[in-house]
């Protein structure tokens, strides 16, 4: 319905840990979870408000050995022609195309650099929902509002998500020493920036949230067993962003007004 829109948000966690982690993102942004009774496996909804906002999992045991870690997921019109696509520009499919009964068409794919992704073709709906509703609302908080890709090739990179989703180049900022910060647009308003590795030690897509008080949320992260590793700071438009690694080890950041607003 809305090619190229952040749609989804998923938290592969440890083994033995789901309930401590819907504990922790329940305080850190007051979701509240429920059990999506998938055959074969615990998979746990988290909501806000009526939205429902993330995926909560265990690691699977084919995963055994790697971090725990969240996935972007992007709407597209045709999850199989969209696997078929990413192959052709280079990119690779971890889970090809199948069915979620009463969502949707999924599959998980890579870049050609190696960063995973997730792409979603939602059952249509009629009325068709706007385009703000659901998991992604830059003006909401506790739900997506930004995404960020750490790439080897940030300019190979953008190429390819621009032939995928048909995003735009936005501002470009220069972050001195660390190279550019290209923010690029999704249906004329900027979702998200990519840049060089940086610290990252493999390409990667971070999720941030938007929180009411960054200050706040970086103290109920870090009661509630999460590591701050770097903010808050300011950034351009009057917004503070803080980046953390959550008890079990998956990495994510926040951004929104230094101090609660009411």
């Amino acid at each position: 319905m809305y090619h190229g829109k952040p749609c989804w948000f998923e938290l592969s966690t440890a083994k033995g840990a789901l309930a401590d982690a819907e504990a922790f993102y329940g305080k850190v942004f007051d979701w509240q979870t429920r059990d999506a009774n998938v055959p074969g496996f615990a998979y746990h909804l988290a909501s806000h408000g009526e939205d429902m906002v993330a995926g909560l999992m265990e690691l699977p045991d084919e995963r055994a050995g790697m971090p725990p870690f969240w996935l972007v997921y992007y709407d597209v019109d045709d999850a199989d022609a969209a696997a078929a696509k990413v192959k052709t520009l280079g990119g690779k499919a971890f889970v090809e195309p199948a069915d979620i009964p009463g969502t949707g068409r999924f599959a998980v794919l890579s870049d050609p650099q190696g960063a995973a992704f997730g792409v979603l073709q939602p059952l249509g709906m009629e009325p068709q929902p706007p385009a703000d509703s659901g998991a992604w609302n830059q003006n909401k908080e506790s739900h997506g509002n930004w995404v960020e890709l750490m790439s080897s090739d940030p300019s190979a990179a953008f190429d390819f998500y621009a032939e995928l989703f048909g995003w735009t180049k936005s501002t470009p900022v220069d972050m001195g020493e660390m190279g550019t910060y290209q923010l690029f647009s999704w249906n004329g308003g900027d979702i998200g920036g990519m840049m060089g590795l940086g610290n990252s030690p493999v390409p990667n897509w971070l999720p941030y949230f938007g929180v009411n008080g960054v200050d706040a949320a970086v103290e109920r992260i870090k009661s509630g067993g999460g590591e701050l590793l770097h903010g808050p700071v300011q950034v351009p438009g009057d917004a503070y962003i803080a980046f953390f690694r959550d008890p079990q080890g998956a990495h994510f950041s926040v951004v929104g007004p230094k101090d609660v607003s009411t």
